[in-house]
């Protein structure tokens, strides 16, 4: 007996040292809780050089409320964040050169709530044929950042020098200089715009419409997918294109089916500071799925038109975006998704000088994406 208690303690503790050894061996803050962008092996160098300007390669701090803060409280916090990322945007995206042969105008036109909502429309000059159209959606986790933003202007510039028409919407947020809006306010205006942009596609010269965004845009594509299936719409939409979405609404919680959320916390993007934003969205504990996309159901998903989810490896949203394409296939939707290596969150799309093969190669999987429905 004693040689058995002797060969099982010897067992348990090989076992526990593999283990610790395995731990050890698990990609960023999972393996090292001290990780951060800096010295985190899979970051691309000349991104977190850049980011190192503003302090962004370090962990994100936390921010200095909480989701148990009021409303006000919340929407004062992230209308303070807003010039700060709107500067960093601005710096980033200085001194680049205009973008040529486009056409660009912007609409104003009539939400279902009775406000107005400004559309910004970029489309190639001269065009002798119908051409798919995007309607994108910016980030911002529905709460700051505008459509009419220095990178959000040149990412709708870059997507219709590729051969698209591309209609950006300037949808209320919960705070900033747009705000305070909570949900549904700035879905039900997406929603209005892809009704226009459907009524108008013939003026628009548009053959297809695909719905893409990213981030706080990615949740509000997929949200707008699911609500025009709710409203029996879904024949306005040809596809859909989400990157990097914010859709889970489990920021707050102690995950263990969503491990990006504690391997990249910090990078970039802080989860406390998403989850004040997910709360004052839509409260602390919504399941509503037009709010947060990842609990539609099996039910809500089957008969949605063609999808592509894409992913940064170093975001934390990076496994609820993975989760929800597994969902669409399970619901039988044709749907496919990519991860982009080395990125942090919306990585292939801001860093348009220090990345711009990444830049371009996220602009043209969307070209031939549209083109391929």
């Amino acid at each position: 007996m004693k040689k058995i208690s002797l060969l099982l303690c010897l067992f348990f503790i090989f076992s526990c040292s593999n283990s610790l050894k395995d731990s050890s061996n698990l990609p960023g803050r999972l393996g090292n809780p001290e990780m951060s962008l800096k010295n985190d092996p899979r970051a691309i160098p000349a991104v977190t050089k850049v980011m190192s300007e503003y302090g962004l390669d370090a962990l994100a701090p936390d921010p200095p409320i909480s989701i148990e803060a009021t409303q006000n409280e919340k929407v004062d916090y992230m209308t303070s964040l807003e010039p700060l990322y709107e500067d960093i945007f601005k710096s980033w995206y200085s001194e680049l050169p205009e973008v040529e042969g486009l056409e660009r105008f912007t609409k104003v036109i009539d939400g279902v709530d009775g406000n107005q909502i400004i559309l910004y429309v970029h489309k190639p000059e001269g065009l002798e044929s119908k051409v798919p159209g995007i309607l994108h959606i910016h980030g911002g986790g529905m709460s700051i950042l505008k459509a009419k933003n220095p990178n959000y202007v040149r990412w709708r510039d870059d997507l219709a020098s590729t051969g698209l028409v591309v209609v950006g919407v300037e949808f209320r947020n919960v705070a900033g200089e747009l705000g305070s809006y909570p949900f549904p306010a700035g879905l039900n205006d997406c929603s209005s715009a892809l009704q226009w942009m459907f009524d108008n596609k013939e003026e628009l010269d548009v053959s297809k419409i695909i719905v893409s965004g990213e981030s706080g845009g990615g949740n509000l594509t997929l949200a707008t997918t699911l609500k025009a299936k709710k409203d029996e719409k879904l024949f306005q939409i040809d596809g859909v294109y989400a990157q990097c979405p914010y859709i889970s609404n489990e920021y707050h919680s102690s995950i263990n089916y969503l491990p990006s959320l504690v391997e990249n916390n910090g990078y970039f993007l802080n989860v406390k500071d998403m989850a004040v934003m997910a709360s004052a969205y839509d409260g602390i504990e919504s399941k509503n799925p037009l709010a947060w996309p990842l609990f539609a159901t099996i039910e809500d998903l089957t008969g949605l038109p063609p999808h592509i989810i894409s992913v940064n490896e170093l975001d934390p949203l990076r496994d609820e975006g993975l989760l929800y394409y597994k969902n669409l296939l399970s619901a039988g939707v044709d749907a496919q998704s990519i991860t982009i290596n080395g990125t942090v969150h919306a990585g292939d799309m801001i860093f348009i000088k220090e990345t711009p093969k990444i830049y371009k190669s996220s602009l043209m999987h969307i070209n031939n994406f549209a083109n391929s429905l």
